[in-house]
């Protein structure tokens, strides 16, 4: 396995794991909402977070696969990965005065 197929897995794996912990957390959030009112603020940007890494589980699933098996869109595929990770990383960074 080349590094690039291992980089790319540990990236894949985490997206998946991180995807997975908010959609269980969303499912929590859905089942308590009647009790806590206080969570529906938090569904717009829990579903926003939800939706970037999905979109970051796809593409680097794709990315892997084609890594492991020398598909000739692999770099597409790696640069959507690369790509979704700085739209994550965008999101995330601070603002000033946040």
């Amino acid at each position: 396995m080349s590094p690039l197929a291992v980089l790319t897995g540990i990236i894949m794996g985490s997206a998946v794991t991180i995807t997975i912990g908010l959609a269980m957390v969303l499912v929590v959030f859905l089942s308590l909402a009647g009790e806590y009112s206080g969570f529906a603020r938090e569904y717009g940007p829990m579903i926003t977070s939800f939706g970037l890494f999905l979109g970051l589980s796809f593409v680097s699933s794709y990315a892997f696969i084609a890594t492991l098996w020398e598909r000739p869109w692999l770099w597409w595929a790696q640069g959507g990965t690369w790509l979704a990770m700085l739209l994550i990383g965008v999101h995330y960074w601070p603002t000033p005065g946040h």
